[in-house]
């Protein structure tokens, strides 16, 4: 038997068909602008700039004390490097991010030889430690530092070809880069990272580095070893750091991380039998980890920056930024319990 199709109203299928055709558009220019020397220098010339100096991004305060991600027009990068004493050819170094819907370019450049004082007095913001921008800036802008962050590092530490030892040379968009004595393309690489949030049904279990911010808990998260499954890595991390054995794996979302070299983190929620919650931690890899309940997991959502605890009082509990998957994962997890409890009444 045949089942029964739904049929969506003209209106919203006109409107996904647009969302579908402007996503394409973008994603075709985007690919041009890689291939096409002369339409990135072109998109370069019409688009958007924001800066790092050495690999720390350029934020701006506003008259309402929001942090933003100043962008400045090429022409305006130019006259910043003028005003230093610096060839404005620099800012045919940028790096492209991506582009906005309405297919406007967006870059990062790295202006780290200059002096950073006068870089920051010029534009008038300061160059902020990227784990600190994350807690300040809005959500659809800590992607684009963290991707830019990512690139530029990556074009740092791929300077000369692995093989050759010969310098490399990147394309115009900053997507690849080629060694001209044997040929080799080399392109942004990321490293595969699994981070799970464990729970027994009723609590869940977070843990935190000795380099962690005072207070902080995180979920676990372990790189791939060569020729593991995703699977078999989670289960592994979480053996290898609190000694427990995983009952059921379901999966969350990934992202991309800058720390500590560009991760691919790829989240997951983790199950445990109720009799299999004795933690044995690997002091070697973790400070400490313990069990959450829902109250405190809870309360510790709501602390929204970093708490400044004075070093005699026990400190908050908090978590990482809604930026960081990690967050999604422990979000997840207490809406869950609460729908769960909501069920049950």
């Amino acid at each position: 038997m045949l089942k029964c199709l739904t049929v969506l109203p003209a209106r919203v299928t006109r409107t996904f068909s647009r969302c579908c055709s402007s996503y394409v558009a973008r994603m075709r220019f985007m690919n041009k602008l890689k291939e096409d020397e002369g339409a990135c220098l072109a998109a370069l010339d019409s688009g958007d700039v924001f800066l790092f100096h050495t690999l720390t991004p350029l934020l701006r305060k506003t008259q309402q004390g929001v942090f933003q991600l100043p962008l400045l027009r090429a022409k305006d990068v130019d006259g910043i490097m003028n005003r230093l004493g610096k060839d404005g050819s620099m800012v045919k170094e940028s790096v492209l991010i991506t582009c906005t819907e309405q297919n406007r370019a967006l870059f990062c450049l790295d202006v780290g030889e200059l002096d950073q004082g006068a870089v920051e007095e010029v534009c008038g913001g300061n160059f902020v430690d990227l784990r600190k921008a994350f807690f300040i800036l809005r959500g659809e802008e800590a992607p684009l530092v963290a991707r830019g962050q990512a690139l530029l590092r990556w074009h740092q530490a791929n300077g000369f070809c692995s093989a050759s030892g010969k310098p490399t040379t990147r394309n115009q968009a900053g997507s690849q880069r080629v060694c001209h004595s044997n040929g080799l393309l080399y392109y942004p690489k990321m490293s595969p990272v699994i981070i799970t949030l464990v729970s027994d049904g009723k609590r869940c279990l977070l843990a935190r580095q000795a380099s962690f911010p005072r207070g902080m808990y995180s979920a676990l998260a372990g790189f791939c070893d060569m020729g593991e499954t995703l699977e078999e890595t989670l289960r592994r991390e979480v053996a290898e750091e609190v000694g427990l054995e995983v009952a059921s794996i379901r999966y969350s979302g990934s992202q991309h991380w800058p720390f500590p070299q560009s991760s691919f983190m790829v989240a997951c929620h983790a199950t445990v039998s109720p009799g299999n919650t004795q933690v044995d931690m690997d002091h070697a890899e973790l400070e400490e980890a313990r069990w959450f309940t829902l109250e405190e997991i809870r309360a510790a959502l709501k602390v929204q920056t970093p708490p400044r605890n004075p070093r005699d009082q026990p400190p908050t509990i908090w978590v990482p930024p809604a930026y960081a998957i990690a967050h999604r994962l422990i979000r997840e997890w207490a809406d869950d319990q609460e729908h769960h409890c909501e069920g049950k009444l």
